[in-house]
């Protein structure tokens, strides 16, 4: 897990080949929400940030799109709550097979596993959806 400043040395300092496909998704990820300003957070990529507040009353600040480079593989995560209930990424589980999905991450091991078609639809629902427990004004 790189621990770098900015989203460039984040990505320079991975190892090929999985730096590639980072990469791919990252560009990915920024054309599809450009309005989600890529930092590094948490020793990962993350897009946008956000207040928020659960009803614990816990606080703080987050990221709406997180990419990390695991040992294990790639994870995306989608923080983002769908209208009615639930988590976006989980209602991609089927158009996902490869994947592994839990609440908000959708794991996978290389980028040939996945469809970047549906990927990119995801990113783009999320852009436009609640990110969990975010503070509305």
């Amino acid at each position: 897990m790189p621990v770098t400043d900015s989203p460039d040395q984040f990505l320079q300092a991975l190892d090929d080949p999985r730096r590639e496909e980072v990469a791919r998704l990252h560009a990915l990820i920024v054309e599809t929400v450009p309005e989600l300003e890529p930092h590094v957070a948490s020793g990962m990529l993350a897009y946008g940030h956000y207040r928020y507040r659960y009803e614990s009353g816990r606080e703080g600040e987050w990221f709406s799109i997180g990419l990390a480079s695991r040992k294990q593989g790639i994870s995306l995560y989608i923080v983002a709550e769908c209208e009615g209930g639930g988590y976006l990424a989980e209602r991609y589980r089927e158009r996902l097979p490869k994947a592994s999905i839990g609440k908000s991450c959708v794991r996978f091991k290389r980028l040939a596993d996945v469809d970047i078609d549906v990927l990119r639809e995801l990113i783009a629902e999320s852009g436009r959806l609640r990110p969990a427990g975010a503070i509305m004004a």
